[in-house]
């Protein structure tokens, strides 16, 4: 993976979070593959919370504090460090979402200039920085 500082910045949604995780980067598309394999990669801290429900309601089987260290050391994940009052004020527009989660991840990746890599279909036909 040839990632450096001048790597285009990517977020990525939970959903691919818990794909990488899991080691199915079959479930990638090319470009989000591609995109995962040379970009500057980094998480909303909002993920991370998100993570942590699905394994309190048993979707997923390995919480945060697990998920979320191995990537790092594997594919160089980071947490975004966007100021928060900003990611909610811009959350705040994207009234096309009702799930509170997708907003503030799309915010987060829209305030960064990054592409958001996720498959999710009403993220990408609302979203310009949407990458599949």
């Amino acid at each position: 993976m040839a990632r450096g500082s001048e790597s285009q910045v990517i977020h990525l949604d939970t959903h691919i979070v818990c794909w990488l995780y899991e080691g199915r980067v079959d479930f990638l598309s090319g470009a989000a593959r591609a995109a995962v394999e040379t970009g500057r990669l980094l998480v909303s801290p909002l993920v991370e919370l998100e993570l942590q429900l699905l394994n309190e309601i048993g979707r997923i089987i390995a919480g945060p504090d697990t998920v979320l260290p191995a990537l790092a050391r594997e594919i160089g994940l980071q947490a975004t460090t966007t100021e928060y009052r900003s990611v909610v004020t811009a959350a705040r527009e994207l009234k096309w979402a009702r799930d509170p989660f997708d907003r503030l991840i799309v915010a987060d990746a829209i305030l960064s200039g990054a592409k958001l890599v996720t498959k999710d279909r009403l993220i990408r036909r609302h979203c310009p920085v949407a990458l599949w």
